[in-house]
């Protein structure tokens, strides 16, 4: 079964070319498309696709706000923001609303369809740039944590931050789903974040995670649009 995707974009002839390109990739399923951020939810509430990649600047509901009530109703999709802004607080607005990924338009179509099956697969797809960004703006704002992670907490937030969903978790360390999901609420409350993706930077950012060439892709010089 291929990845079932939304793609959202308020330029006709930009959607159309995206769609073009990743229908061509076998693993992936293009299911709907989208012109703004009402439709997105819309489509996404019908469709429960497995990744969304949609337009960060968009009239009306733009791509932050449909990605946070996308993730409010259905956490298991995952959510790319597909931007040309490079700005710190875009990307840290981006990742506490939820979405897994955040990628400018200039990669090229082989990084991007490398990005999305990363984020299908569990991992956060930021390149190096964004993601240094990333951790700088959370460690700016981030409080000291108030208790300290047990140990089989940070076990948890390691394999958080190689990508490994929930049920992995519980198959890897020999516990049950409910006690994983035990553990990712507390780890999320003693560190004071909102969602798996900000538990998935933190463990980069502390040095549980993935390496570079994990979530740095080698990037072309031709722009997707």
């Amino acid at each position: 079964m291929g990845i079932r995707m939304l793609v959202v974009d308020d330029h006709t002839l930009v959607r159309q070319a995206i769609v073009n390109f990743l229908s061509e990739d076998q693993l992936i399923e293009v299911v709907g498309e989208a012109s703004n951020g009402f439709e997105a939810v819309s489509q996404a509430r019908e469709l429960q696709p497995d990744v969304i990649l949609m337009d960060l600047a968009m009239p009306g509901m733009d791509g932050i706000a449909a990605t946070r009530i996308i993730k409010g109703e259905l956490p298991k999709t995952q959510i790319i923001l597909l931007t040309d802004s490079s700005a710190e607080e875009d990307i840290l607005k981006a990742v506490r609303a939820g979405a897994r990924g955040y990628i400018l338009k200039q990669a090229d179509a082989a990084s991007l369809t490398q990005q999305i099956k990363q984020v299908f697969s569990g991992k956060v797809a930021l390149s190096e740039d964004l993601l240094s960004k990333l951790l700088r703006g959370l460690a700016q704002d981030s409080p000291s944590v108030a208790q300290p992670l047990t140990q089989r907490e940070k076990e948890v937030l390691e394999l958080i931050a190689h990508g490994m969903t929930n049920k992995d978790i519980a198959s890897a360390l020999i516990i049950s789903g409910n006690t994983v999901r035990s553990h990712v609420r507390s780890v999320m409350q003693k560190l004071e974040l909102e969602n798996r993706t900000q538990l998935a930077v933190y463990g980069i950012r502390e040095g549980f995670g993935l390496d570079s060439k994990d979530h740095s892709p080698n990037y072309g010089s031709s722009r997707l649009v």
